[in-house]
């Protein structure tokens, strides 16, 4: 029987003995520097006390005609530092998923054999972690593709009125659509990162497979005939993220926003990615003794 939850008591008590017995601070720094890694590119943040309005007059709104007046001036240079911009985004993102990939087999090696390394995991765990890279690099210029489809799509069915400068059913019908796609899209591609997360990267972990071959491992032998099993996990994990993100705010209050630093805060809550990530495993292990990943220690005599 495949369960939803019943994975959730195996997964705290992985979790207690990892992180509290005994209690290491050396182990939590350096298996919270391989959940660091494990989930850069994952997150972004914003300044909600910034407001380049906040000056305007009461009843007025900002005045564009400066900002309009200066781009068109300086079209080639604006167009000069948008694609500079870009390219080094992009180059950012993809530095972010290099080292997410390898922290996530360090992060999960970690966790299955309960040790804190660095080096050597880094080392030993190198070819998934560059296969692994290479499926989600294709999944980010997927991504990327999406995005630019989606807009020139709703552009081009929008075109009449946007020639006409009204808003009509073209431009109505433009959005609708490429928000559609886009949404559609989105979602698709998170389904695919989630089972990637969760369940294509342990099993490339257990065999030592590359990445096509571990999704047709999850295709063909796990996800026939249970596939609502993993739609109960993925709904179970949303409800265990609900105290998990209420845990997150509170740390956050209690510290004064330093738990939220980079490295800092995957050190601060690591109780909490060490859990879910012993969810998943525990999860697996239910589809029989040789998808029993983390490893238990010898009883002492």
């Amino acid at each position: 029987m495949i369960s939803m939850t019943d994975p959730i008591q195996p997964a705290f008590a992985h979790a207690r003995r990892i992180l509290f017995q005994p209690f290491n601070a050396r182990k939590w720094f350096v298996l919270g520097f391989s959940a660091f890694l494990a989930q850069l590119g994952g997150s972004g943040s914003f300044n909600v006390n910034s407001n380049p309005f906040r000056y305007s007059s009461p009843g007025t709104g900002p005045d564009f005609s400066p900002v309009a007046t200066w781009v068109s001036e300086h079209l080639p240079l604006v167009i000069a530092l948008g694609t500079i911009l870009f390219i080094l985004i992009l180059a950012m993102s993809v530095l972010f998923q290099w080292l997410s990939s390898r922290g996530q087999f360090m992060f999960l090696d970690g966790v299955a054999h309960d040790r804190a390394e660095i080096v050597e995991p880094w080392a030993r765990l190198r070819h998934l972690g560059h296969a692994l890279f290479r499926f989600r690099l294709m999944l980010l210029l997927t991504t990327l593709a999406l995005l630019l489809v989606s807009a020139g799509l709703g552009v081009l069915i929008a075109l009449p009125d946007i020639h006409a400068r009204s808003f009509r059913g073209a431009a109505l019908t433009g959005v609708l659509v490429g928000c559609g796609l886009l949404i559609l899209g989105v979602l698709v591609i998170s389904i695919i990162g989630a089972l990637l997360h969760d369940f294509v990267v342990p099993i490339m972990y257990r065999r030592d497979l590359d990445t096509s071959t571990a999704w047709q491992v999850l295709q063909q032998d796990l996800l026939p005939g249970h596939g609502w099993k993993f739609v109960g996990f993925y709904v179970m994990s949303m409800l265990l993220w609900i105290p998990a993100t209420l845990l997150i705010l509170l740390g956050c209050c209690f510290t004064c926003c330093v738990a939220v630093l980079p490295y800092i805060s995957s050190v601060v809550f690591l109780p909490i990615f060490v859990f879910f990530r012993c969810y998943s495993l525990s999860f697996l292990e239910q589809f029989g003794a040789e998808w029993r990943i983390i490893q238990m220690p010898e009883p002492q005599p």
